[in-house]
């Protein structure tokens, strides 16, 4: 039996080069739903949705090519920053722990306010995470995300901003084959690290679902591209998902959420 995370392999070197297309992945394993795009082109926009459904081994996305695209991750980058802060002690609880506002205000008023790990993640405060970033220093940042497989790796263009503005890039099918592993705790750092991001992380609760993601969302001059990353657990069942789509208008970044719910529903997710 392929394994999850060679199912994922070969699924992201099928969407990185298309003429390989899913010959190495059977076809129970992947496969491609029209129904999907139409989502964001009913939105006025374009997109790409991933998701992996854990106990059938089955890759569902709505494209061949975006889906294994690589763009900067914006906040859903918070994911491995939480992670990375937590491994190196830069915090070592994440909710007694406090960084201090630094008095600047902001556009964002919840981001005016002194923060824990686990409140900075609930309003994606972005001066925390710079401040983290800081602490934890460009070659420790280097040695983590090289250590965890984390998209291309890159955290060039300023240790501060380099997942807004810099060089790191990830697609969809790299999302969710970070988020797979750090939900099963069998990243390469230590358990109580992963558990600890996994219970920080912002839940939605859906009917009889509950479903535990980060958004993300970069500005005008890097493409207005909104992001949502995370799994949905329904009963015993687990969907690793990623989405990512054009975001010119506040009405499309408003429905990053609902978007990824109508994709999930549409698989049999939720």
């Amino acid at each position: 039996m392929i394994n999850r995370r060679h199912a994922l392999g070969l699924l992201a070197a099928a969407g990185i080069l298309p003429s390989r297309s899913f010959a190495n992945v059977s076809y129970q394993r992947s496969e491609f739903r029209e129904d999907l795009a139409k989502r964001f082109f009913d939105l006025g926009t374009e997109g790409t949705f991933v998701g992996y459904k854990v106990d059938d081994y089955l890759i569902i996305a709505s494209d061949k090519v975006r889906s294994g695209e690589g763009k900067l991750p914006a906040s859903t980058f918070k994911i491995p920053n939480a992670l990375i802060a937590l491994e190196t002690g830069v915090v070592q609880d994440p909710d007694k722990d406090v960084f201090k506002w630094d008095g600047t205000t902001r556009r964002i008023e919840a981001w005016n306010e002194d923060h824990t790990l686990r409140s900075a993640l609930a309003v994606s405060a972005f001066p925390v995470f710079q401040e983290i970033a800081r602490r934890i220093g460009e070659e420790r940042m280097k040695k983590y995300v090289d250590i965890i497989d984390y998209g291309n790796r890159d955290v060039g263009g300023g240790i501060d901003q380099f997942w807004v503005t810099g060089n790191l890039r990830i697609d969809p099918v790299q999302q969710i084959d970070f988020l797979d592993r750090l939900r099963r705790g069998v990243l390469p750092v230590g358990k109580r690290s992963q558990q600890l991001v996994c219970d920080i992380l912002p839940v939605t609760k859906v009917g009889d679902a509950v479903i535990r993601a980060k958004t993300g969302l970069t500005d005008k001059e890097h493409g207005s591209l909104g992001w949502l990353v995370g799994w949905v657990e329904k009963g015993s069942d687990v969907t690793v998902f990623a989405m990512n789509m054009d975001c010119k208008t506040q009405a499309q970044i408003d429905a990053r959420m609902s978007v990824t719910q109508q994709c999930l529903t549409d698989i049999v997710a939720l």
